[in-house]
């Protein structure tokens, strides 16, 4: 009998984020959720080298090219306040990546809606692994926008 190893829970949700977010190995990273430690040891296994947490990075100066935010266990108003902090580290180019899991505990307006509080409309998303992933990126950086 063929034993069947699924893949683990961290690189189905890393796989999902990675594809949201068109990330390479050259983009600069930041991680944060009380899933990141995962996600951070399995984009570090795959050779991304330019990753950092929230709790590794003092300065929120707008560098990093992609945000996760990977979590399974924050209240909606836990995630605002994780997402308040992280966007000032994301570029003005730069892409947001949410995981929450499961998404029966935070349905899909909620988090659109204080991702729209923040200036950020969702631009694709999937369902993965117990959860949900969203790509957002800012109102301001559309290219219809920089036009006007």
């Amino acid at each position: 009998m063929t034993k069947f190893n699924p893949m683990p829970s961290d690189e189905r949700i890393v796989d999902a984020m990675v594809q949201l977010a068109r990330a390479t190995k050259t983009h600069r990273m930041i991680i944060a959720g009380n899933n990141g430690d995962g996600i951070f040891l399995e984009l570090h296994r795959r050779g991304y080298a330019k990753i950092t947490t929230t709790k590794g990075s003092r300065a929120p100066c707008g560098q990093h090219d992609v945000a996760f935010l990977a979590s399974n266990r924050e209240s909606i108003e836990e995630l605002e306040a994780i997402l308040d902090r992280l966007v000032y580290f994301l570029s003005a180019n730069g892409v947001l990546v949410v995981w929450v899991g499961p998404h029966e505990r935070m349905p899909d307006r909620k988090l659109r809606i204080a991702l729209a509080k923040l200036g950020f409309r969702i631009e694709s998303g999937t369902v993965c692994e117990n959860g949900v992933a969203v790509a957002a990126r800012r109102l301001e950086s559309s290219p219809v926008a920089k036009a006007a």
